[in-house]
């Protein structure tokens, strides 16, 4: 979502808009930030209370409605909102406006390169929250503690230091068409993980709540007899 939306704005503004996001800026984010930590989530241990849930129906695939609303009206919509905002606050702060041309010859395109920046390091603290999100289907991330994956921490850890080699490196920002972000646009993002993850985990409490089965978080774990 994050990425398809802003290539939707794009293409309804009818060039009114530039575009937030170029193709080599979406593959540094797809093969460069998230493979890692999606490796990590492979490994995470099943989370409490999985056994204590109903079977699932005969002919029920992987993919449901149910996994589609969390990762894409949930999360991605979120994060996508969250990430247009960032994009926008750096045009607007520059003295943009629609419409106002933001091409290599314009006063206004350091401010765009600045812009689509933004975009992407607003996608990889969005990822962070996502992360930390998924690493459960219903069970609140108290009950599996924050720092039990330690192969996540480590995915984690390598995207933000590649995702700040994309955005402060010279050879890189040739490459990639990024410019160094102001520190306000940074602490604009400092809270982007944490929405994300937090709109995902109160439609998971909602969830739980409905269902009338006992909170994962309250379950205690199996006694092992002695001996």
């Amino acid at each position: 979502m994050p990425e398809v939306l802003p290539f939707l704005v794009f293409a309804l503004a009818g060039g009114a808009v530039p575009l937030p996001l170029t193709v080599l800026q979406i593959l540094a984010i797809d093969l460069g930030t998230e493979t890692l930590p999606a490796l990590a989530l492979g490994r995470e241990p099943a989370e409490p209370g999985l056994m204590t849930r109903p079977p699932r129906r005969r002919g029920e695939g992987v993919i449901t409605r149910r996994l589609l609303l969390r990762a894409w009206g949930i999360m991605g919509l979120v994060s996508a909102v969250l990430v247009l905002g960032a994009f926008f606050a750096v045009l607007l702060a520059a003295g943009w406006r629609p419409g106002v041309d933001t091409s290599g010859d314009s006063p206004l395109h350091h401010a765009y390169l600045q812009a689509t920046t933004a975009t992407v390091a607003g996608i990889v603290a969005c990822q962070l929250g996502t992360a930390f999100a998924a690493r459960t289907e219903r069970a609140p991330l108290r009950v599996v503690g924050l720092t039990t994956n330690r192969l996540l921490l480590a995915g984690l850890a390598f995207e933000v230091a590649f995702a700040a080699a994309v955005v402060y490196l010279p050879p890189l920002q040739a490459v990639f068409g990024t410019a160094a972000l102001p520190g306000w646009v940074l602490v604009m993002m400092l809270p982007f993980p944490v929405v994300v993850w937090g709109a995902d985990e109160f439609c998971r409490w909602i969830g739980r709540r409905g269902r009338r089965a006992p909170d994962p978080g309250t379950l205690s774990p199996p006694r092992v007899p002695a001996g």
